[in-house]
C-alpha cells in the first residue's frame, strides 16, 4: 500500500531529538527553529515530559468520557493557574481545526445564526467549517463552501461591521497572531474594535490560539498583550502537548452546557492529559514564558540588522522574518549547509521561526550567523 502523496517532502529522516537538536538516520544533526509547525513547546523528549507519559502508561493509557477522569481536572486547574483565566470552562479534543470546530459550533448555539466571519490570510484548519474559514481556496472544497461565512481584509473594522450589520453572524474568528499567514500581529485597535463590534451585534469573539498560545508570545495567550480582551472562546492545541495529540476550548462563562452538546472519543483521555499536564508544568518550572519574550526581543533586534531582511514581525519566539529575495532557496541552504530547520508561509519571501521555548542564546546565534552568511 502506497502512502497518499499530499506532503512535499525533505529528503530527510529524523530518528532522534533532544530539546531544540534534532538527528537524521545518518548521525546528522540539526537545530530545530521551527518545532514542528510550533508543536515543540517545552523542547523534544523533555525528560519531565517522557517521566509523566510513562508513569501514566504503567496505569492506564485511555478510557472514555463516559467515566470520571480525575486527571482532567488536575489538568484544568493547572492550565487556570497560568493562564490566569480561572472562570473559563474547558472542552478537551484532539487538534487545532477540531478546537476551532467545536468553538463555532458553541458561537452558533448560543446565538442562534449561522454566519462566521474571519480575516485575509487566516488559518484555522482544514475540517469542514474551520477549512471555508481558512484564507487558501486550493484547499476548500465544493462542499466546503459557505456563502454566510465571508473572509474579510485584515485590520478592515468597517468591513467587519458592514456584515455584522445583516445580523446572521455568530461569530468572529481571529488569529491572536497569524502563523502561516507570516506571523501577522494584529493591532490592539483591530482587536479591541472586533471585541467591541461582536458585542454590539451579539456575536461571539473566538481567539484562536492555536499557534500563538502556550507562552510562546511571552504572555501564556497572544492576545493577552492587548488590554480589555476577554475571547468568548479560545481554541488551543499544537504546543499544548509538547508532540502529544491534544486540542481544547476555553469557554467563557455565559456559555451553559448540556449532556451531549460536544463530545469527542479521544479528546482528554489520560495519556493525552499527562501530556499537556507535563508541558505546564515546566512551563512554570523553567520560566520559560518569561525566557520567551527574553529571545525573542534579542533575536528580532539581531535579525533587524541583518542586509537582507527587509522586515521582522512577532512577538516571544513567533517569529516571521521577510527578505529581500524568495525565502525558499534560502531555507534549503539553510538544511542543507548549516542543518537548521526553519518554516514557510504563504508569502514567498517570509521566513517563520517557531522553536521550542527551552532554547538556548548560542543556538539562536548559529542562526544568525548562518543567516548573514547565505543573506551576503
Amino acid at each position: 500500500m502506497k502512502l497518499f502523496d499530499v506532503y512535499p517532502l525533505m529528503p530527510v529522516t529524523i530518528t532522534k531529538a533532544a530539546g531544540a537538536k534534532l538527528w537524521d538516520d545518518q548521525g546528522q544533526e540539526y537545530l530545530d527553529l521551527y518545532g514542528g509547525h510550533a508543536v515543540i513547546s517545552i523542547g523534544h523528549t523533555h525528560p519531565h515530559f517522557v517521566k509523566r507519559i510513562k508513569e501514566q502508561l504503567d496505569q492506564i493509557a485511555f478510557y472514555s468520557n463516559s467515566v470520571q477522569i480525575p486527571i482532567q481536572k488536575e489538568f484544568a486547574a493547572k492550565l487556570a493557574e497560568l493562564s490566569c483565566l480561572h472562570e473559563y470552562q474547558l472542552f478537551l479534543c484532539n487538534s487545532g481545526a477540531e478546537a476551532n470546530e467545536n468553538a463555532m459550533k458553541m458561537a452558533s448555539f448560543a446565538t442562534n445564526k449561522p454566519g462566521f466571519i474571519s480575516y485575509s490570510g487566516a488559518f484555522h484548519g482544514r475540517t469542514s467549517g474551520a477549512v471555508a474559514l481558512t484564507d487558501n481556496p486550493k484547499i476548500i472544497a465544493p462542499c466546503n463552501a459557505r456563502e454566510d461565512f465571508h473572509i474579510l481584509p485584515w485590520e478592515d473594522l468597517k468591513a467587519t461591521e458592514e456584515i455584522l450589520k445583516e445580523r446572521n453572524i455568530a461569530g468572529i474568528i481571529i488569529e491572536g497572531i497569524q502563523g502561516v499567514g507570516g506571523i501577522q500581529v494584529p493591532s490592539s485597535v483591530f482587536l479591541q474594535g472586533i471585541s467591541a463590534l461582536a458585542k454590539k451585534y451579539e456575536a461571539k469573539l473566538i481567539l484562536d490560539e492555536v499557534q500563538s498560545g502556550y507562552g510562546r508570545t511571552g504572555r501564556f495567550f497572544a492576545h493577552q498583550w492587548v488590554e480589555g480582551i476577554m475571547p468568548d472562546l479560545i481554541s488551543m492545541a499544537k504546543g499544548m502537548g509538547n508532540g502529544f495529540p491534544i486540542g481544547g476550548i476555553l469557554i467563557s462563562p455565559q456559555f451553559k452546557s448540556a449532556y451531549g452538546m460536544l463530545g469527542t472519543t479521544f479528546g482528554g483521555n489520560h495519556l493525552a492529559c499527562a501530556a499537556g499536564l507535563a508541558v505546564l508544568e515546566v512551563l512554570e518550572s523553567e520560566k520559560l514564558i518569561s525566557q520567551a519574550t527574553d529571545l525573542g526581543s534579542r533575536l528580532m533586534d539581531e535579525l533587524k540588522e541583518i542586509p537582507g531582511v527587509t522586515d521582522v514581525r512577532g512577538l516571544g519566539l513567533m517569529i516571521g522574518i521577510d527578505l529581500d529575495r524568495e525565502a525558499g532557496p534560502v531555507r534549503t541552504e539553510l538544511v542543507q549547509k548549516y542543518h537548521i530547520f526553519t518554516g514557510s508561509a504563504a508569502g514567498k519571501n517570509t521566513i517563520r521561526l517557531l522553536p521550542p521555548l527551552n532554547i538556548e542564546w548560542n543556538q539562536l546565534n548559529s542562526f544568525i550567523v548562518a543567516l548573514k552568511e547565505i543573506l551576503s
